[in-house]
C-alpha cells in the first residue's frame, strides 16, 4: 500500500468532523505545489515533503494537528500557527471542531516551507583557497668568524 493510500484509509477511518478537516488540510497542502510527495513515517503519521519535510499531520482526540518542521522560521502573516509556539524549530496549527481550513493561507505557508527547504539545500559557494604568500628569500650573509 502506498503512503497516499494509507492516508486515504486513515481519513476514511475517522468518521467525525476530524476526517473532513484532515481531508481539507491534505488537499490544501497537496494543491500548493505539484512536487509535493506524501510519505508515511513514525509509525503512522502522514508527512508531506518537497526538498525536505514540510509538515506532518495527525488527528488527535478533539483536534487535527498540523506541525511544520521549520515553522519557527516561516513567515505567518495570516497567524495560522497557534500551537508549539515556544520552540526554536517547529510550529503547529491546531484545528478544532467548527474551525474552517483557510486553504489560501495554508498553501502560502506550505510554499514558504518549500522555499525554506530549497534555500537550505543550496550548496554554498566555496571560496578558492587563498594563495600562500611567497616568503621573500633571505639573503645569506657570510658569518664573520673569529680568528685567533
Amino acid at each position: 500500500m502506498t503512503p497516499s493510500q494509507k492516508i486515504d484509509r486513515m481519513i476514511a477511518d475517522i468518521p467525525d468532523w476530524r476526517g473532513k478537516t484532515f481531508a481539507a488540510v491534505r488537499k490544501a497542502i497537496c494543491d500548493a505545489d505539484p512536487a509535493i510527495v506524501e510519505t508515511w513515517k513514525w509509525m503512522g503519521s502522514p508527512v508531506w515533503e518537497c526538498d525536505g519535510i514540510i509538515a506532518v499531520a495527525n488527528a488527535h482526540k478533539g483536534k487535527v494537528k498540523v506541525t511544520f518542521d521549520y515553522g519557527a522560521r516561516l513567515p505567518d502573516p495570516d497567524k495560522l500557527f497557534n500551537a508549539s509556539l515556544e520552540g526554536n524549530q517547529r510550529r503547529a496549527i491546531d484545528l478544532f471542531e467548527g474551525d474552517k481550513v483557510n486553504a489560501r493561507a495554508l498553501k502560502d505557508l506550505v510554499r514558504a516551507a518549500i522555499a525554506f527547504n530549497r534555500a537550505k539545500k543550496k550548496p554554498t559557494a566555496k571560496k578558492a583557497p587563498a594563495a600562500k604568500k611567497a616568503t621573500p628569500a633571505r639573503k645569506k650573509t657570510a658569518r664573520k668568524t673569529k680568528t685567533s
